[in-house]
């Protein structure tokens, strides 16, 4: 049974609300004074006067979820310091970012990066690629709005709908009426709640379990920090390929290949600018990543002998993190307000920034076409419609919200969708940049089949994770510090043979369905250029491509016919960029 929680005190409301008002009120000034986001140019895209940081910690925290920071301590406790090499995933990152994909954006100017895929294929490329956009991120809002609410209702004891809601609307608030400047400056705010809870919950925690070396000394007994596991098997979770290459196609996929993050680094005027903003974005998310994977060795140091889900302290484990801030914080008011406003800012951050970049997809690829509006229109008007766009796709996903209080799989379900979708979506931008031989046929049917492809893969994979037919082995352990009564271990163990029997009556899944999931987006990025370029092949079309549709690192590899095109190579690039679409 899960003890109560410790009562927020008048500390942590005034820190959580504070947050919040904060938030709305720099939402008020950038609708209501100064441009008042009047065009669609300034409510998408700042005017495209951003400046690195804030452009930076913008993108970085808009990626940094409730979710991740709750699953990122609760991993190291189960599995150890090895989800760390995110850090490198990040890494590689931020290289592709640099000389294979924004480069090309940057270039074309493209305000909408699915622009790219109809001036490089066709239209139908384009739309597919926007409802895979769509789709993952309609399911994406309610799983970021869910997070923070049962947070928030599990220590306040308010109703987990009422929080979602506030929370919701808030956000929509702000958003929909300060546009692209407020999602900046809100996310920049954020970040520093964030920062400031992660170091204080650091700080107070060391102090509880005795000190750096007392918790490094427990990690490495605890076999917490060993690291790197450099063997060559898509099926284990822990290895250093799994978090260099998979990790790096997911953060590549929903950072740059995504409108939400290519947008912000699409504001900047320079690509000088663009170039240092990827490196500050990466340092960024390292930070937080690795004050996670600290904090995280804390929470093992305190619960080794006593797993809080083992010993019915939890229900599941992606709850440690709040139990160990409640416990470590009972002595230090305003700490667990702090938490659950860093918890909140992480997905609030999430929140509006994909529903500023959903709305500009929508109104471009929807909007504009059923009203028949022109390029110029998009530049110049359409701020309103905008804000409404922002206002029923909001609406729509608080709604949402609701279905995952009831349906709690559908959180799990979101997150699969999600790496299905942008799989083949970071296929196809790959394919169109790398490869100047594929055509839009086989960019089509290329996304189609790895989309098919990879479901193939993940959708048998997760049912048989429900049934318990694939688990990862944990790190060690204990419950021999817990206070559990001779009656809740024998129950245990009879659920436990139960289960055993269960499984041992079911068909038991190949090894290809164990392949872990952080290859799940690498693969179906991999599946859509390989079939993209079978595709592309066997129908033999040889078009000329426009040199500025290629990554710069193609360049080398291109025969004579694309040396001569009618744009200027990226020598120039830094001077670009004054033009809008």
């Amino acid at each position: 049974m899960t003890p109560p929680p410790s009562a927020l005190g008048c500390y942590d409301y005034v820190i959580f609300a504070s947050t919040l008002i904060f938030s709305t009120l720099i939402g008020i000034y950038y609708g209501c004074f100064g441009t008042k986001q009047a065009t669609t140019k300034e409510y998408l895209m700042g005017g495209k006067t951003m400046k690195i940081l804030p452009i930076a910690v913008s993108v970085a925290v808009s990626h940094i979820s409730g979710t991740m920071l709750l699953a990122t301590v609760a991993d190291v406790f189960r599995y150890g310091a090895s989800v760390w090499l995110l850090v490198a995933a990040f890494t590689l990152m931020g290289f592709l970012a640099i000389f294979v994909y924004l480069p090309v954006f940057f270039k074309l100017q493209v305000n909408n990066i699915y622009d790219y895929l109809e001036k490089r294929f066709d239209r139908k490329t384009r739309i597919l690629a926007v409802l895979f956009y769509i789709l993952s991120e309609i399911l994406m809002f309610p799983v970021f709005a869910y997070t923070p609410s049962l947070t928030i209702a599990t220590a306040s004891g308010v109703n987990v709908s009422l929080v979602a809601f506030i929370l919701c609307v808030i956000c929509i608030f702000y958003t929909s009426v300060g546009g692209f400047r407020t999602v900046v400056w809100t996310d920049f705010l954020q970040f520093g709640v964030i920062m400031a809870a992660l170091v204080c919950i650091y700080v107070t925690g060391l102090g509880s379990s005795g000190g750096f070396v007392s918790v490094w000394n427990t990690a490495l007994s605890g076999d917490r920090l060993q690291i790197f596991n450099f063997r060559v098997d898509p099926t284990a979770r822990d290895s250093f390929w799994g978090y260099l290459l998979g990790s790096g196609a997911v953060s590549t996929a929903v950072v740059i290949v995504h409108q939400t993050g290519a947008q912000k680094f699409l504001t900047l005027s320079k690509y000088t600018d663009c170039r240092w903003s990827v490196v500050h974005t990466v340092v960024s998310m390292s930070l937080v990543h690795t004050f996670c994977i600290f904090i995280g060795l804390l929470v093992y140091a305190k619960y080794k002998d006593c797993d809080p889900l083992t010993g019915h302290l939890v229900l599941k484990h992606d709850q440690i993190f709040p139990y160990f801030v409640t416990e470590v914080g009972s002595n230090f008011p305003g700490l667990v307000g702090l938490f659950i406003a860093a918890i909140c800012s992480a997905s609030l951050s999430s929140m509006s920034s994909n529903l500023n970049a959903l709305a500009g997809v929508l109104y471009k690829d929807i909007a504009c076409f059923v009203l028949k509006k022109q390029s110029t229109d998009f530049n110049n008007s359409g701020s309103g419609i905008l804000k409404v766009i922002v206002l029923v796709v909001g609406a729509l996903c608080t709604c949402l919200v609701f279905v995952v209080e009831r349906l709690g799989e559908v959180l799990s379900i979101s997150l699969m969708v999600t790496g299905l979708t942008q799989g083949p979506v970071l296929g196809v931008f790959t394919l169109g940049i790398l490869f100047p031989k594929a055509n839009s046929k086989g960019a089509f049917y290329g996304t189609i089949g790895g989309f098919i492809a990879i479901s193939c893969l993940a959708i048998p994979a997760r049912y048989y994770q429900m049934k318990g037919l694939i688990k990862y082995s944990t790190k060690p352990l204990s419950t021999s510090g817990c206070i559990v009564s001779n009656q809740t271990l024998a129950g245990s163990d009879f659920s436990l043979n139960s289960t055993v029997l269960d499984q041992a009556m079911l068909v038991q899944p190949s090894s290809i369905f164990k392949i872990t999931f952080f290859h799940y987006t690498l693969f179906g990025a991999i599946l859509t250029v390989i079939l993209g370029l079978l595709i592309s092949y066997m129908s033999k079309s040889d078009v000329a491509v426009d040199k500025s549709l290629l990554s710069p690192v193609t360049y080398n590899c291109l025969s004579r016919k694309y040396t001569n095109k009618r744009i200027a190579v990226y020598s120039s690039i830094d001077s670009a960029v004054q033009g809008f679409d």
